[in-house]
């Protein structure tokens, strides 16, 4: 346990000290998860700021309704074995409106943050991202759970 445990604070030192990526561009596109959101990237200093809206359930699910939008910081590190292959991890914050045919509808609000990894194609104005975005609320006036992730994969042009 404690070989593991050394392994994993090298491993996450070694990142941490490598130098941030060249994914730091302007992308705009799709994120789909748990629903689907229209996302934007923009650098901010060295590391990066990602805007989503959306999750437009409405279009696959009868049952429930809602719109979110969610901020995250984004601070990048390099995969030095690819280029274009990078990693991030950041804090965020959201809210959303929810409705549901059964329960009530309110408003949610709350913290999160976000780890993933992502691919800046060379030739091509394409970046590819798969991350994990936890939340959880701390305004939360309705049926929705006051804990909540999405899973997604983003594709995104690059400008």
């Amino acid at each position: 346990m404690k070989k593991l445990l050394l392994v994993l604070i090298a491993v996450l030192g070694i990142s941490f000290a490598a130098s941030a990526q060249n994914n730091n561009v302007k992308a705009i596109g799709l994120r789909f998860g748990y629903g689907t959101e229209v996302s934007f990237q923009t650098p901010a200093g060295s590391n990066r700021l990602e805007v989503d809206l959306g999750r437009l359930e409405t279009l696959f699910n009868t049952y429930y309704h809602y719109f979110t939008g969610s901020v995250t910081y984004q601070w990048l590190f390099d995969i030095n074995a690819i280029p274009g292959l990078g990693w991030y991890v950041g804090p965020g914050a959201g809210a959303g409106w929810y409705a549901s045919n059964y329960y009530t509808s309110g408003l949610t609000v709350g913290v999160g943050g976000i780890i993933g990894v992502d691919y800046k194609f060379a030739n091509i104005p394409l970046l590819v991202s798969v991350d994990f975005r936890p939340f959880y609320s701390v305004v939360n006036n309705s049926y929705y759970h006051s804990f909540d992730y999405s899973t997604a994969l983003g594709v995104r042009y690059v400008f």
